[in-house]
């Protein structure tokens, strides 16, 4: 690297619009593969091809994929040759990318000498996502004959650490502190404020509005458009395309129709979109040009940073927990908030699975706590000190 600081040399799999091009593996050509694959590099780059149809679940799938190889190379392995003891390593690693400085970094374009594969070490969550998409990778490589055995099947504790499918969703903000951020947010600003910061206040609560009433995944906030809120039959809907490439249509609340028309009108727009209107619904300063998703991303971090700092300010000791909570929180949180609330109100499975966008209904159901709620207030029957005796039908007390 230009800066002289130990780091991994290149890219393991290099930007490329048509189909990916490598710059670093060892070449393996074993016996008997199926794919036109001459190193590692080359073999991933042919799995990642499978998903060019969906370019956000493939950017996802290279980024694990690459810090794979990295970590490999630096081991002197290749695919071929990992071993369940390997796995414990890696894992271990994902918690833990060190040294820091050649691993960790902020966000860079992939070009520069700055890059790094890390933003930070891997949350619990975030460490077994990786590894189920790196068990995804091996099987297909077994299966294009490239490596001769999947190792993740020697895990004994598979299901624990491979199983995606988590108990109820715990990553949200409860109702009251979403109360105090929102009003947090539309507190008026003080006298004499610059117009950008309006305009920088006008934005973050537009975005946070948006994420709560809609639910939209921080890619699909980044990709959306004016002219995606269209009129059918004098009812407004967002149309968005998300995970998969699924094209998906979700009913506009009147709370999001005022938050837009707002948002419009510090934009110096119309309050509704035309539906040739294809500019970028989230903007930069200059109120032209799209917010990027790692721009978002930041933007709505350090606005829970803010917020924390603030009701620290205000409440000091007795709001540790909800300030704890804030400082936390990721983008990702809004959605899982948004979809927790909606349940909580009373939204049907059904039409929240829709906003969700989810397939499978299981999957939707993680959002939903009232069995949690009765079995709390049924348990909070059972406890320590004598509680007053229930009554018979005839007057006495009820004995064994």
């Amino acid at each position: 690297m230009s800066d002289g600081r130990e780091g991994p040399e290149d890219r393991a799999i290099a930007d490329d619009s048509a189909d990916t091009a490598i710059l670093l593996s060892r070449p393996r050509p074993p016996a008997g593969v199926r794919i036109e694959a001459g190193s590692d590099a080359e073999a991933v780059a042919r799995w990642l091809a499978e998903y060019r149809a969906s370019p956000r679940t493939r950017a996802a799938y290279r980024r694990e994929a690459e810090r794979l190889l990295l970590w490999l190379q630096g081991h002197g392995l290749g695919l071929g040759g990992v071993r369940r003891e390997h796995l414990d390593a890696f894992e271990a690693f994902l918690a833990d990318p060190r040294p820091a400085h050649r691993w960790v970094g902020p966000p860079r374009p992939r070009h520069s000498p700055d890059w790094r594969p890390f933003r930070g070490p891997l949350s619990p969550a975030s460490r077994r996502q990786s590894l189920v998409i790196l068990q995804g990778l091996f099987a297909w490589l077994v299966e294009a004959g490239w490596v001769d055995h999947n190792p993740f099947r020697l895990m004994r504790d598979k299901r624990r650490r491979l199983d995606n499918r988590q108990g109820g969703i715990e990553r949200y903000l409860e109702k009251p502190l979403w109360d105090w951020l929102w009003g947090w947010l539309t507190r008026p600003l003080e006298e004499g404020a610059s117009r950008r910061r309006r305009f920088e206040a006008e934005r973050r609560r537009f975005a946070f509005g948006f994420a709560y009433l809609l639910a939209p995944r921080v890619g699909e906030m980044a990709a959306a458009r004016m002219g995606d809120f269209v009129r059918r039959e004098g009812r407004w809907w967002w149309r968005v395309v998300g995970k998969g490439d699924k094209a998906a249509r979700i009913p506009v609340p009147p709370d999001m129709l005022a938050l837009l028309a707002a948002w419009r009108a510090a934009l110096g727009l119309s309050p509704h979109p035309a539906p040739d209107d294809d500019g970028p619904l989230l903007r930069a300063l200059d109120g032209r040009r799209g917010l990027g998703d790692n721009r978002l991303y930041r933007l709505i971090r350090e606005t829970f940073r803010d917020a924390a700092t603030a009701l620290e300010r205000e409440l000091g000791e007795g709001a540790r927990a909800e300030v704890l909570c804030l400082r936390r929180a990721t983008p990702h949180w809004l959605r899982h908030t948004a979809l927790t609330h909606q349940a909580q109100a009373g939204v049907e499975l059904r039409y929240l699975a829709g906003t969700a966008r989810h397939a499978r209904l299981d999957t939707t159901a993680r959002y939903l706590h009232a069995e949690d709620e009765e079995w709390h207030r049924q348990q909070s029957a059972h406890g320590l000190a004598p509680r007053a005796v229930a009554r018979d039908r005839d007057g006495g007390p009820d004995t064994l």
